[in-house]
């Protein structure tokens, strides 16, 4: 039987911890699958890329496009751009794209162009917030997917909605939890809270990238008053993201959040001790769509800056509160966290690390 040919794409710091468990599920089928890992080089930064293939262990992708950054629509036609000769040239029977930034979008389109079928994982999650651009990628995705993998129960009701076949939608779970789940053992040993001279349950691990709260002066100087009154009454750990540093410089801010003794401001670090450092804390503050998930698993109360998430299953059954940039809702949040009057999540059906070996099984039988 000649073998099915499966181009997995990745781009971003988040496509890795959901593509990881499917490479390792692959290779269980070498003689059904011949599998490549593309690549789009849409995070360039070492802390946000490399290192992720070396602490998931996954291999040197087998074709990196070096895209670089731009704005949405020149990062999405120079994908396109080459990806287009990257199908012609290998002529896959189907492709993998995870997610939703601009790779994800513009990979599925240069496949679907092409007559080559998509497969979504993470599909039908909806913020039904038009001004993100994950939300377009999401849509557009999902609408030229043959194979459309669902974490949670929200996405399976939005592709009803949407009109999506219900043949093409599997319910399957969520591969990041796969990455987690299949990581503990080296997430234990990290020594990430000596390095940075941290006890357990006694700080707070923030993130913020998102535009609507580091792009605008006005909503930052809102960051910074929140964080001011935080860090206050229990350190907070700031993992920052290289583009939120420069809008901080570009609008003059960067020296007031230095100055405030509470905040320790770190580079972005790898996924094994990023882990640990989620792990071991009494909360997370964040606007991170994939945070909210791993929260969850580990039972770290999570509140997440923002007015919308594609990810609602984090507050009805997990540990997520949407609390977007109101202080006085964090501040009482974060007060009843350390009176230990948060409550208590479970874990969403089939977040159980075995979501890839489904999705696996299901291409075999379907492809």
């Amino acid at each position: 039987m000649k073998k099915k040919k499966v181009i997995i794409v990745g781009g971003a710091r988040p496509n890795f911890m959901k593509i990881a468990p499917l490479m390792h599920e692959f290779k269980k089928y070498k003689d059904i699958f011949d599998v490549k890992l593309v690549h789009t080089g849409q995070h360039y930064d070492f802390g946000m890329s490399e290192i992720f293939f070396q602490n998931l262990e996954i291999p040197k992708p087998d074709i990196y496009l070096n895209v670089g950054s731009g704005s949405h629509a020149t990062q999405t036609a120079k994908i396109m751009i080459v990806f287009e000769k990257v199908i012609l040239a290998e002529k896959p029977d189907l492709v993998i794209v995870v997610g939703d930034v601009n790779s994800t979008l513009a990979c599925s389109l240069d496949a679907s162009k092409l007559n080559v079928k998509v497969a979504h994982v993470e599909a039908g999650l909806r913020s039904f917030d038009n001004t993100m651009p994950e939300e377009i990628n999401r849509r557009v995705t999902d609408s030229l997917s043959e194979y459309l993998f669902v974490s949670e129960e929200s996405g399976i009701k939005n592709l009803k909605r949407e009109g999506i076949k219900p043949d093409k939608v599997h319910f399957v779970g969520n591969t990041m939890i796969d990455t987690l789940l299949a990581s503990m053992k080296k997430v234990n040993k990290s020594r990430i809270l000596k390095t940075c001279n941290l006890r357990n349950k006694n700080y707070c691990v923030l993130t913020l990238h998102r535009p609507s709260n580091v792009d605008n002066k006005e909503s930052l100087k809102e960051v910074f008053e929140i964080l001011e009154k935080i860090q206050k009454k229990i350190p907070i750990v700031y993992s920052i993201h290289p583009r939120t540093k420069k809008m901080m410089k570009i609008h003059g801010l960067l020296s007031r959040f230095e100055s405030l003794s509470g905040l320790k401001m770190i580079n972005p670090l790898g996924y094994i001790d990023f882990i640990k450092l989620v792990k071991e804390s009494s909360f997370v503050l964040t606007d991170s769509g994939g945070i909210q998930e791993e929260s969850t698993v580990l039972d770290v109360p999570c509140l997440t800056m923002r007015e919308n998430t594609e990810r609602p299953v984090t507050i009805s059954q997990g540990t997520n509160y949407l609390v977007g940039r109101d202080r006085r809702e964090i501040l009482f949040c974060v007060q009843q966290i350390l009176s230990d009057k948060i409550k208590k999540g479970r874990v969403p059906k089939y977040w159980d690390g075995n979501t890839s070996s489904r999705i696996v099984k299901i291409l075999i039988q379907n492809l």
